[in-house]
């Protein structure tokens, strides 16, 4: 498993230097350049921002850019910020406790309703409650995550007034755990709907297989109660494929983090991606861009692992 695990990493470092390079090359080419956001300014003369070219090195090739800007990131660096000359990691850093709670608070929601609605709708297949989660789930899966923070700001925000639609915290107000809840919720309800209908899908399709197997019959011929049967033995048998599902929808997660973000200017990474693309702050783009793509990676060796952890009979030579 070691060695597995060392040359999945090692054949990952040629995929992390084309990422790298497709994204430095795109970033370079934002509308407006990269420069837009001193461009918006009327007190910018072209003469300083001629000396800002040269100062930020843009006037030299992109090539030669992205060697520069690629030995920084071997050395830990992966320069600074257009916007106030911060350290690009230091400015994820800033955001990253944000998006880790809009993440972990929603990847819990998501999981904890894909098991209950996906087992339930297996126990009772053909049923009305069957029938209402496969409608829900595929109504989930193709409608636009967007749309959906759209609907839920203008019906609980705009029309009930229910809940705050925007931010972490109330403006001019300390800091409170339950005000810090409040916001979360429409977000949270947001990113968690973005894999709830392909997990629960997924949970109902593994726990049909596993409920029609010779060994779950003769549990219930020994007199075991239908919980026990559906929890020490469907169950446990189902997770082996939807664990490895919900491992990748981990990485689903951030790509659906930068819209709802965005829609709810919660202040986390893909709101902070988002404001640098509007501003063409290349840098902090690429910096997001490369550092969310090695997790991608990680997280799809990590479901590798994981399916041969669980499932014995799977092994990696």
């Amino acid at each position: 498993m070691a060695t597995y695990i060392v040359r999945r990493l090692l054949l990952s470092i040629p995929l992390v230097f084309g990422i790298t390079i497709v994204i430095f090359f795109l970033a370079h080419h934002l509308p407006g350049g990269p420069l837009a956001m001193y461009l918006n300014t009327a007190s910018v003369t072209p003469e300083q921002l001629q000396h800002l070219t040269v100062q930020l090195g843009l006037d030299k090739p992109v090539y030669v850019q992205y060697f520069e800007w690629l030995g920084k990131a071997i050395h830990g660096s992966l320069g600074n910020s257009f916007g106030d000359g911060r350290p690009v990691l230091a400015v994820i850093g800033d955001r990253i406790p944000a998006t880790l709670e809009l993440m972990g608070f929603s990847f819990a929601l998501s999981v904890t309703l894909a098991f209950a609605f996906g087992i339930l709708s297996a126990l009772r297949r053909d049923s009305l409650f069957d029938y209402v989660v496969t409608v829900l789930s595929y109504a989930g899966m193709s409608m636009p995550i967007f749309w959906l923070g759209i609907l839920v700001i203008m019906l609980f925000g705009a029309q009930l007034h229910w809940l705050p639609t925007a931010g972490m915290a109330t403006p001019g107000q300390p800091f409170s755990l339950v005000d810090n809840l409040r916001h979360l919720i429409l977000p949270m309800f947001v990113l968690a709907a973005f894999t709830l209908a392909q997990e629960s899908r997924y949970v109902r399709a593994s726990m049909l297989e596993v409920i029609g197997q010779d060994y779950i019959r003769t549990a219930r011929a020994k007199g075991l109660t239908e919980g026990a049967v559906v929890i020490k033995h469907a169950l446990r048998n189902a997770l082996i494929p939807v664990v490895t599902v919900l491992t990748l929808d981990a990485a689903y997660l951030l790509s659906g983090a930068l819209v709802t973000e965005t829609v709810f200017a919660w202040p986390g990474m893909g709101r902070l991606f988002y404001d640098s693309l509007r501003e063409g702050n290349y840098p902090v783009v690429v910096g997001i861009a490369v550092l969310v793509s090695i997790l991608v990676i990680l997280l799809n060796i990590l479901a590798d692992v994981l399916y041969a952890v669980l499932d014995p009979r799977i092994k990696y030579n």
